[in-house]
Protein backbone atom coordinates (compact mmCIF):
# COMPACT_ATOMS: atom_id res chain seq x y z
CA UNK A 1 0.00 0.00 0.00
CA UNK A 2 1.49 3.30 -1.01
CA UNK A 3 0.82 6.51 0.87
CA UNK A 4 -0.74 9.59 -0.72
CA UNK A 5 0.81 13.04 -1.08
CA UNK A 6 -1.35 14.13 1.86
CA UNK A 7 -0.03 11.26 4.02
CA UNK A 8 3.59 12.17 3.31
CA UNK A 9 2.81 15.87 3.90
CA UNK A 10 1.41 14.94 7.32
CA UNK A 11 4.78 13.33 8.09
CA UNK A 12 6.49 16.55 6.98
CA UNK A 13 4.11 18.51 9.25
CA UNK A 14 5.14 16.30 12.19
CA UNK A 15 8.76 17.21 11.41
CA UNK A 16 7.83 20.90 11.26
CA UNK A 17 6.27 20.64 14.72
CA UNK A 18 9.54 19.20 16.05
CA UNK A 19 11.34 22.23 14.68
CA UNK A 20 8.83 24.56 16.34
CA UNK A 21 9.49 22.84 19.67
CA UNK A 22 13.16 23.73 19.20
CA UNK A 23 12.31 27.38 18.49
CA UNK A 24 12.94 27.03 14.76
CA UNK A 25 10.58 28.29 12.06
CA UNK A 26 8.29 25.25 11.63
CA UNK A 27 9.14 23.90 8.21
CA UNK A 28 9.43 20.14 7.82
CA UNK A 29 10.43 17.86 4.98
CA UNK A 30 10.57 14.19 4.10
CA UNK A 31 12.34 12.51 1.19
CA UNK A 32 10.70 9.44 -0.30
CA UNK A 33 12.16 6.78 -2.60
CA UNK A 34 10.17 3.77 -3.74
CA UNK A 35 7.40 4.52 -1.25
CA UNK A 36 9.85 4.55 1.68
CA UNK A 37 10.81 7.62 3.70
CA UNK A 38 14.61 7.74 3.41
CA UNK A 39 15.15 11.06 5.20
CA UNK A 40 13.24 13.52 7.33
CA UNK A 41 14.14 16.88 8.75
CA UNK A 42 13.07 20.30 9.92
CA UNK A 43 14.51 23.79 9.79
CA UNK A 44 17.62 24.11 11.97
CA UNK A 45 19.49 27.29 10.96
CA UNK A 46 19.28 28.71 14.51
CA UNK A 47 20.21 25.49 16.30
CA UNK A 48 23.00 24.61 13.88
CA UNK A 49 24.21 28.22 13.36
CA UNK A 50 23.96 27.40 9.67
CA UNK A 51 21.99 29.58 7.24
CA UNK A 52 21.73 26.66 4.82
CA UNK A 53 20.11 24.30 7.36
CA UNK A 54 16.66 24.49 5.80
CA UNK A 55 14.50 21.36 6.12
CA UNK A 56 14.91 20.59 2.41
CA UNK A 57 18.69 20.90 2.52
CA UNK A 58 18.91 18.57 5.50
CA UNK A 59 16.82 15.85 3.85
CA UNK A 60 18.76 16.19 0.60
CA UNK A 61 22.03 15.70 2.51
CA UNK A 62 20.67 12.75 4.49
CA UNK A 63 19.12 11.15 1.40
CA UNK A 64 22.34 11.47 -0.58
CA UNK A 65 24.28 9.89 2.29
CA UNK A 66 21.77 7.06 2.56
CA UNK A 67 21.94 6.37 -1.17
CA UNK A 68 25.71 6.97 -1.23
CA UNK A 69 25.27 9.27 -4.21
CA UNK A 70 24.86 13.02 -4.59
CA UNK A 71 22.30 12.29 -7.31
CA UNK A 72 19.14 11.11 -5.60
CA UNK A 73 17.14 10.11 -8.65
CA UNK A 74 13.57 8.87 -8.50
CA UNK A 75 12.84 10.63 -5.22
CA UNK A 76 10.01 12.87 -4.10
CA UNK A 77 10.67 15.64 -1.61
CA UNK A 78 7.72 16.78 0.52
CA UNK A 79 8.08 20.14 2.27
CA UNK A 80 5.53 22.15 4.23
CA UNK A 81 6.53 25.52 2.71
CA UNK A 82 7.15 26.61 -0.87
CA UNK A 83 10.92 26.26 -1.40
CA UNK A 84 13.35 29.17 -1.62
CA UNK A 85 15.93 29.69 -4.37
CA UNK A 86 18.71 27.91 -2.45
CA UNK A 87 16.57 24.83 -1.91
CA UNK A 88 15.22 24.71 -5.47
CA UNK A 89 18.75 24.89 -6.85
CA UNK A 90 19.93 22.12 -4.53
CA UNK A 91 16.99 19.95 -5.62
CA UNK A 92 17.96 20.48 -9.25
CA UNK A 93 21.60 19.56 -8.53
CA UNK A 94 20.43 16.45 -6.64
CA UNK A 95 18.17 15.45 -9.55
CA UNK A 96 15.07 15.08 -7.41
CA UNK A 97 12.22 13.78 -9.57
CA UNK A 98 9.29 15.43 -7.81
CA UNK A 99 8.65 18.14 -5.20
CA UNK A 100 5.40 18.49 -3.28
CA UNK A 101 5.01 21.59 -1.13
CA UNK A 102 2.33 22.85 1.25
CA UNK A 103 1.88 26.55 2.01
CA UNK A 104 2.97 29.33 -0.35
CA UNK A 105 5.77 31.64 0.80
CA UNK A 106 4.90 35.12 -0.47
CA UNK A 107 8.31 36.57 0.47
CA UNK A 108 10.82 34.04 -0.84
CA UNK A 109 8.87 31.25 -2.53
CA UNK A 110 10.38 30.19 -5.82
CA UNK A 111 7.70 27.86 -7.21
CA UNK A 112 4.93 30.44 -7.75
CA UNK A 113 5.14 33.32 -5.29
CA UNK A 114 8.16 35.27 -6.51
CA UNK A 115 8.84 33.28 -9.67
CA UNK A 116 8.97 29.68 -10.85
CA UNK A 117 12.65 28.85 -10.60
CA UNK A 118 11.88 25.20 -11.31
CA UNK A 119 11.27 26.05 -14.99
CA UNK A 120 13.91 28.76 -15.37
CA UNK A 121 15.94 28.19 -18.57
CA UNK A 122 19.19 28.12 -16.58
CA UNK A 123 18.04 25.01 -14.73
CA UNK A 124 19.39 21.90 -16.42
CA UNK A 125 16.99 19.44 -14.76
CA UNK A 126 13.21 19.50 -14.75
CA UNK A 127 11.36 18.57 -11.58
CA UNK A 128 7.67 17.78 -11.41
CA UNK A 129 6.16 20.21 -8.90
CA UNK A 130 2.89 19.95 -6.99
CA UNK A 131 1.96 22.84 -4.73
CA UNK A 132 -0.69 23.54 -2.15
CA UNK A 133 -0.94 20.08 -0.57
CA UNK A 134 -2.45 20.59 2.90
CA UNK A 135 -1.71 24.28 2.37
CA UNK A 136 -4.13 25.48 5.03
CA UNK A 137 -2.71 23.22 7.75
CA UNK A 138 0.87 24.05 6.77
CA UNK A 139 0.11 27.77 6.70
CA UNK A 140 -1.71 27.68 10.05
CA UNK A 141 1.30 26.04 11.71
CA UNK A 142 3.53 28.85 10.45
CA UNK A 143 1.05 31.62 11.30
CA UNK A 144 0.55 30.29 14.82
CA UNK A 145 4.30 30.09 15.37
CA UNK A 146 4.88 33.70 14.32
CA UNK A 147 1.86 34.98 16.30
CA UNK A 148 3.22 33.30 19.43
CA UNK A 149 6.69 34.70 18.77
CA UNK A 150 5.36 38.25 18.34
CA UNK A 151 3.31 37.92 21.53
CA UNK A 152 6.37 36.70 23.45
CA UNK A 153 8.45 39.64 22.17
CA UNK A 154 5.71 42.08 23.14
CA UNK A 155 5.42 40.55 26.61
CA UNK A 156 9.20 40.74 27.06
CA UNK A 157 9.03 44.46 26.27
CA UNK A 158 6.31 44.93 28.87
CA UNK A 159 3.46 45.39 26.40
CA UNK A 160 0.00 44.87 27.84
CA UNK A 161 -1.56 43.90 24.54
CA UNK A 162 -4.20 46.64 24.84
CA UNK A 163 -4.32 49.94 23.05
CA UNK A 164 -4.47 53.14 25.15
Amino acid sequence: MSLSDEDYMRLALACARRGAQMGEVPVGAVLVSGGEVIAEGWNQPITACDPSAHAEMLVLRAGAQRQNNYRILDTTLYVTLEPCAMCVTAMVHARVKRVVWGAPDPKTGMAISQMNLFVHPAMNWRIEVVGGVLAEECGQLLSGFFQARRAAKKAAKGGSGTED
